[in-house]
């Protein structure tokens, strides 16, 4: 493997839906369907990436499966996550014919690496033959990592409140918004060279749909971001496959 960054990336410290909600909070509203995405809200500058991105959030941990919000803790896959994997791959094998041709990106994390390692070995590529990106490690809770949403709503109240008022702009102890994700991951998704797959998190598909898929930025932090299927941005448009 080859590591593409190592520093300057903020404070390095993330199935079902009730993962994902445990993960990133409950949605205030239903899932948002990414088909009727609106124009980015003003201060959001948009980015223009050349070449189509798979994005792949990495398959399910047992911290994912227990409602806990995991950021920056480094939670292993657990059976289910290493199946999501192997679903991964069938998708993308039946989605790129030209393996070569595709660059292959993944965050520095357990979860994802292994993600990345047992699609990579899914599809017959040599498992640790792709690169690291330390900016794409995911949304980093702080100090409310390891707890659930449920422990949270109880121990801060008026921070869990607010936090739902803005999911985009907060920024809880000790921890990053997504505002601030976005930025932390501009570079990379700007720096693209071809098509490439990338393995990460939910809230990094989060930032990439409000960075370049045209989602808002409110709207994007309430996208459901589903462990074993790819999430596909090609121009202006985002689809899952």
């Amino acid at each position: 493997m080859r590591f593409l960054y190592t520093g300057g990336a903020g404070r390095p410290t993330e199935s079902a839906a009730a993962g994902m909600a445990a993960t990133h909070g409950p949605s205030p509203v239903p899932g948002f369907d990414l088909a009727r995405a609106s124009v980015h809200e003003p201060g959001m500058v948009p980015l223009a990436i050349a070449h189509r991105l798979i994005l792949v959030r990495h398959g399910e941990t047992d911290w994912n499966r227990e409602g806990r919000l995991q950021g920056g803790q480094d939670i292993p896959l657990n059976a289910l996550g290493r199946s999501q994997a192997a679903e991964a791959a069938d998708r993308l094998r039946a989605l790129l014919p030209d393996l070569a041709a595709v660059d292959f990106l993944c965050s520095p994390m357990h979860r994802a690496r292994e993600t990345m390692e047992i699609m990579r070995a899914s599809l017959g590529l040599a498992p640790d033959d792709y690169a690291i990106d330390e900016r794409l490690r995911e949304l980093t809770f702080g100090s409310w990592e390891g707890f659930t949403w449920r422990e949270m709503r109880k121990m801060q109240p008026d921070q869990s409140r607010a936090r739902m008022r803005d999911k985009w702009g907060f920024v809880p102890p000790d921890g990053e918004s997504y505002a601030m994700l976005a930025e932390r991951i501009r570079p990379v998704l700007a720096g693209l060279g071809r098509e490439t797959v990338m393995v990460s998190h939910g809230g990094v598909a989060r930032a990439v749909l409000a960075l370049c898929a045209g989602v808002s930025p409110q709207k994007a932090a309430l996208v459901e971001i589903w462990q074993g299927k790819i999430l596909i941005v090609d121009g202006k448009r985002a689809e899952w496959r």
